[in-house]
């Protein structure tokens, strides 16, 4: 049953991204709603792949909050990014620089407001991105970011990079811990059956010392770190 689920998971995602990547190309031409409904139906099509498709069912403990805030979230895998826009209302995520050479997807990413992160270039990144930022905050838009820097294993817990306290600092937003377990059904090849599981955290306000802010922030997001929302067998559904 992975197997097959995968094999049409993989079909009929990708063959309809490919198609909506393109819609989002000549949205750009009408308006940025355009491109935000396109990416909100690619969004909403992957969720609806991965639990009619895989059988993963997802959960939210807790609920996001109301207006701009600084989600630092867990990333375990592609679900969450991918996920994010369905998750929240209008994210901006921090997305590293590199998916944005993605021809197609690049341009249409910048256009519906994802901020991109280009940590070798160190501070000169970090004004970029702070004032990326603040556009998208002034449009009372959310900010996602994965502090921990890319996507990590499951039941691992690295330390949190240096830019996230920057930006924590300059935005003066309050920050949202989100813990997710994608990792152990999700990031393999052959998808298993489960529950993937949001975990909100409880708001922390800014003006926080940089030690304290991330020892909180890095408690909060590896609440799941040990609770993988497997099934087993992997039931038929």
């Amino acid at each position: 049953m992975p197997v097959l689920r995968s094999l049409a998971f993989y079909i009929l995602f990708y063959l309809a991204s490919a198609l909506l990547v393109m819609a989002a190309v000549v949205a750009m031409s009408i308006s940025k709603q355009a491109v935000r409904n396109v990416v909100e139906r690619w969004s909403g099509w992957h969720r609806w792949c991965v639990t009619r498709l895989l059988g993963i069912e997802v959960r939210l403990e807790g609920k996001p909050e109301d207006g701009p805030v600084l989600y630092a979230m867990k990333h375990e895998s592609f679900f969450e990014a991918i996920d994010a826009p369905t998750l929240l209302k209008r994210p901006s995520v921090f997305a590293k620089r590199e998916l944005f050479d993605i021809p197609g997807w690049g341009r249409a990413a910048l256009f519906y407001g994802l901020v991109p992160v280009a940590r070798e270039e160190g501070a000169t990144a970090l004004r970029r991105m702070i004032v990326s930022a603040r556009d998208k905050v002034e449009d009372g838009r959310p900010l996602v970011i994965f502090p921990e820097g890319t996507r990590v294993p499951h039941g691992t817990s690295p330390k949190l990079q240096a830019g996230f306290a920057g930006l924590y600092k300059m935005l003066r937003l309050p920050v949202v811990p989100v813990a997710v377990n994608s990792g152990p059904l999700y990031h393999r090849l052959w998808k298993r059956s489960g529950t993937i599981t949001y975990k909100f955290g409880e708001p922390i306000p800014p003006g926080l010392p940089r030690e304290e802010i991330e020892a909180r922030v890095h408690k909060a997001i590896n609440a799941l770190a040990r609770n993988p929302g497997v099934h087993h067998p992997d039931p038929v559904r």
